[in-house]
């Protein structure tokens, strides 16, 4: 049962209740976020009327996160340089954007590498409109600034080069990653420059999960991640930014590494695969942690009705929200094309009852 002891009376802004539930402070309603493929979003937008995500937050009552970035200027495909392909979904639910290639996939020495690619360098970004970017938020909880040092590793060389690298290429993997962090760390410093203490959130993230559990195993995450993460953690804080972590999968065997580390937002919850118990969640790193997500984005929100919709987002609130902090519900990464509007009305409404 919630403890409604703990309920704030006055009505929070959005950024307010998304600051107070990172700070496990208790807010006035179950705070919530939205994240989804540009399908659903624009089918959302064409629903309520929205025109843009500040006009979609309004429609739907929500705590919606914004997001700024700096633009790319150089000539380059994209930020990595990849050449990407568009692949129609089944059913003609929209596209998905896949790399035709890896541009280091094919290197077996740091020569090599050092001889074929060009990593990106924070020259080839314009940061100069991210401050306006923020005013135009004013009123909700802002996030900028990405490190996801394993996932720019596989978009450049392969998921199944990392994993191999990580045992066969020691030296290899370690100047990768080395060049990764050098770019990904001055990259999001800028934009928290720039953003003169407008952005509230920052990413430190990687998906160490898979469906049934970790894709390596916390030593070895710690031997090649583990002073990155140090140093992008006090970089973040060091601006006033909270650390939000973003992990898939079946994950639970790293938050001990994770907590100790200081990330304050853990999400997307993917309680629906091993090793996940929502109430050990709460009890164990309830202290310590956020919780962000949790609607399960798999099955129950694009295949369930609307009332599984409602039971998932009860469930989850239960768990993780009776004493009416630290929990921000959320699809549980982004909602997909084939997703009924329907559904995500509901889940946003019953939230709204809570």
């Amino acid at each position: 049962m919630f403890d409604k002891g703990k309920q704030v009376k006055r009505q929070m802004t959005p950024r307010e209740r998304v600051l107070a539930s990172i700070r496990r402070q208790p807010v006035d309603r179950l705070p919530t976020d939205y994240w989804g493929v540009p399908e659903i979003t624009q089918k959302l937008f064409a629903h309520t009327g929205a025109r843009d995500m500040p006009g979609l937050a309004k429609a739907l009552d929500m705590d919606k996160i914004m997001s700024v970035d700096a633009r790319l200027v150089a000539e380059r495909r994209n930020m990595w340089d990849i050449p990407m392909k568009r692949v129609p979904l089944p059913g003609g639910y929209g596209t998905y954007d896949e790399p035709l290639c890896h541009p280091i996939g094919h290197c077996g020495t740091i020569a090599e590498v050092e001889a074929c690619y060009a990593f990106p360098t924070t020259d080839m970004f314009d940061y100069s409109g991210i401050a306006e970017e923020c005013r135009r938020f004013s009123g909700y909880a802002i996030e900028g600034g990405y490190i996801s040092l394993t996932y720019f590793y596989e978009i450049i060389r392969g998921t199944e080069n990392m994993c191999m690298d990580m045992v066969a290429e020691p030296e290899l993997c370690a100047f990768i990653f080395e060049r990764i962090q050098d770019f990904a760390c001055a990259h999001a410093r800028k934009i928290l420059e720039a953003a003169d203490g407008m952005i509230d959130i920052t990413q430190v993230t990687d998906d160490f999960g898979t469906q049934s559990g970790l894709m390596f195993s916390p030593e070895m995450t710690e031997r090649y991640l583990g002073a990155y993460y140090r140093k992008n953690i006090a970089m973040a804080k060091s601006f006033g930014a909270h650390v939000f972590h973003h992990d898939d999968g079946a994950m639970v065997a790293m938050l001990p590494w994770l907590a100790g580390l200081g990330i304050e937002v853990l999400n997307p919850l993917q309680w629906h695969l091993p090793g996940w118990d929502l109430a050990e969640l709460k009890r164990t790193y309830g202290g310590r942690l956020c919780f962000h997500g949790g609607v399960d984005n798999q099955w129950i929100l694009p295949f369930g009705t609307e009332e599984d919709v409602r039971n998932e987002v009860r469930a989850c609130a239960e768990a993780l929200f009776a004493d009416r902090t630290g929990f921000i519900v959320a699809p549980c990464h982004n909602a997909q094309a084939m997703t009924p509007v329907q559904n995500l009305l509901a889940l946003y409404d019953e939230a709204g009852k809570i």
